[in-house]
């Protein structure tokens, strides 16, 4: 293609930017560099505003002494945006050059001309104020005094769609691909040297840094550094924190302290980091507290494993090993806060265990039921439920959540059957040893509750299900004794169970309608269930409630 008619191309098409490579100066200039031709006018900041803070923006400014200029005809036909880099001491890429100064003007960088364009916004949309920010229209950039931001890389190369440019001169690429997208013409091979050191990649195409800057400006999702003063906080603190309660704490628990504000401080910082896009100084903080903590520490970390490995044994005879897991790798499940999750609850509580206790000895109940407890635990374990608690004799458990589980009111039904099994297994014992046998009533029920860890925010919480579906599984339970059944289940946890029942797959239990009932509170009726184990190949039997009986209760 000759010049003049890639010229007019360009010209016609009105958006496109030429690259402009800018030499950036190593020390201050000295005197005015060379006027830049009279066609760079017109891609310079045409407003640029004191710094807010009144601070010395233009000696902080990234210097350049020197341009490069596309071919005249080219650079009148099209805009120019400066492609300068400032890499870190590591050789990593993570800055943008929002503008560079040259002389007494502004020059915006590739991407940000890029980003103006697709915005379909003037020159004179886009203000700068010194060592502050970039206003591109209504979007307010904030950037450092030296006029960068961090890039926010959404990761490796390849992110973004690339096209080959033979491919697309052989007609191979259909113009639809292309057609209201954002274009950039670049070099992915490594013999071009056009590759960039990057957190996520050692190879990482230029091309594509500048399209994760457009996108970044776009979106307005640069990476934020935390200010220095918010650091100084920071470390001032926890250092008064560490000096207060050291003495007064004994040498595990001032361990336990140690890592607990410096693994506080890295979840802070990788939290922030992933969902806010701000980055923290974690070197400063994080090393001022080892510092503190120097004299014992690794006494004190090997005491603290051992603790924690005790810990988490304690901690998994409550819970399962997934969640144990999944809140390591979620540290936020131990923030307080809740969601709507479909759960099916079961309450066991033993029957006339007020009576049981005025009978015995007091060692001998506290035996006993740690006995039937432990062995209840373990079941529920087995079928992966939440060991709500234990509030004296009774058992509050939960499944389908916070891991969702799409069989959770088969589980629970399994659960409570094989707890009744184990409980008569205890029984017989229990009469050998010529003890007073223990009888427990059961209470399921499915439905929509609030799950979450709900307390005092750093002195106890608990994860636990709360609303009107939960209420109702503990009045189920309840009810028990008034139908003289071990197993009981609403109509909600039934219906739950139905396609299980119709494809097969939930076998070898009766299901047996007792009475539409209203509990205290209630304005509708709900169906309750009998559930008894049968022959574990047999298909399940289900007989529905009376439609037309409905009783209410008076009882809670």
């Amino acid at each position: 293609i000759k010049d003049g008619k890639l010229a007019a191309a360009l010209k016609k098409a009105g958006n496109v930017v030429l690259a402009t490579p800018f030499e950036l100066a190593e020390t201050d200039l000295e005197g005015v560099p060379p006027a830049l031709p009279d066609y760079f006018w017109d891609t310079a900041f045409m407003e640029v505003k004191p710094n807010p803070l009144g601070l010395d923006w233009k000696t902080a400014a990234v210097k350049s002494g020197k341009a490069i200029s596309p071919l005249e005809i080219f650079a009148r036909a099209a805009t120019l945006g400066h492609v300068a880099n400032l890499l870190d001491m590591d050789g990593a890429l993570r800055w943008e050059i929002m503008y560079i100064n040259y002389g007494d003007d502004c020059y915006p960088s590739f991407s940000l001309q890029i980003a103006r364009i697709a915005s379909q916004l003037n020159m004179q949309d886009l203000k700068l104020y010194g060592g502050s920010s970039v206003e591109l229209g209504d979007k307010v950039l904030s950037t450092d005094l030296n006029g960068r931001k961090i890039i926010n890389y959404r990761g490796k190369e390849y992110t973004y769609p690339h096209v080959s440019a033979a491919d697309l001169m052989q007609g191979k690429v259909s113009p639809e691909k292309l057609r209201n997208k954002i274009v950039l013409l670049g070099t992915s091979a490594l013999a071009t040297f056009d590759q960039k050191v990057t957190p996520f990649s050692g190879n990482y195409p230029g091309v594509e840094k500048n399209a994760s800057v457009v996108d970044n400006i776009l979106a307005n999702d640069f990476i934020r550094k935390s200010k220095f003063a918010a650091e100084l906080v920071t470390i001032l603190l926890t250092s008064l924190i560490l000096i207060i309660f050291l003495p007064r704490l004994k040498a595990t628990a001032g361990v336990v302290l140690a890592f607990s504000l410096m693994g506080s401080y890295f979840l802070l910082s990788i939290g922030l980091l992933i969902y806010s896009n701000l980055w923290l100084n974690f070197l400063l903080p994080t090393t001022n507290m080892a510092v503190i903590f120097a004299v014992g520490t690794i006494t004190s970390y090997v005491f603290e494993q051992k603790q924690s490995r005790k810990i988490r044994a304690m901690f998994s005879s409550y819970v399962t090993e997934r969640l144990v897991n999944e809140m390591i790798q979620n540290p936020e499940m131990a923030q307080l806060g809740g969601q709507k999750r479909e759960v099916t609850v079961l309450f066991s509580d033993v029957k006339g265990f007020t009576t049981y206790s005025e009978n015995h000895q007091p060692e001998e109940v506290v035996h006993i039921l740690n006995e039937y407890l432990g062995e209840m635990t373990d079941i529920v374990l087995k079928w992966e439920g939440i060991l709500d608690k234990f509030i004296g004799d009774a058992i509050v458990v939960f499944w389908g959540a916070p891991m969702k589980q799409e069989d959770h009111a088969e589980r629970a039904v399994f659960c409570a059957l094989e707890m009744q099994a184990r409980l008569e297994q205890l029984r017989i014992k229990w009469e050998s040893e010529g003890k007073a046998p223990l009888a427990s009533g059961i209470g399921l029920n499915t439905g929509e509750a609030i799950v979450g860890n709900i307390g005092a925010e750093g002195k106890k919480m608990d994860y636990t299900v709360i609303g009107d579906h939960v209420n109702l599984g503990a009045r189920v339970e309840g009810l028990t004794r008034r139908y003289d059944a071990n197993v009981l289940m609403t109509e909600y946890t039934l219906e739950k169970l139905r396609p299980a029942i119709a494809s097969g797959t939930f076998r070898g239990v009766s299901i047996l309608g007792q009475e539409r009932v209203i509990v205290k509170g209630k304005d509708t009726p709900v169906g309750i269930f009998a559930v008894n184990p049968i022959d574990p190949q047999a298909t399940t039997i289900v007989v529905e409630c009376d439609p037309d009986k409905v009783v209410k209760l008076t009882e809670k």
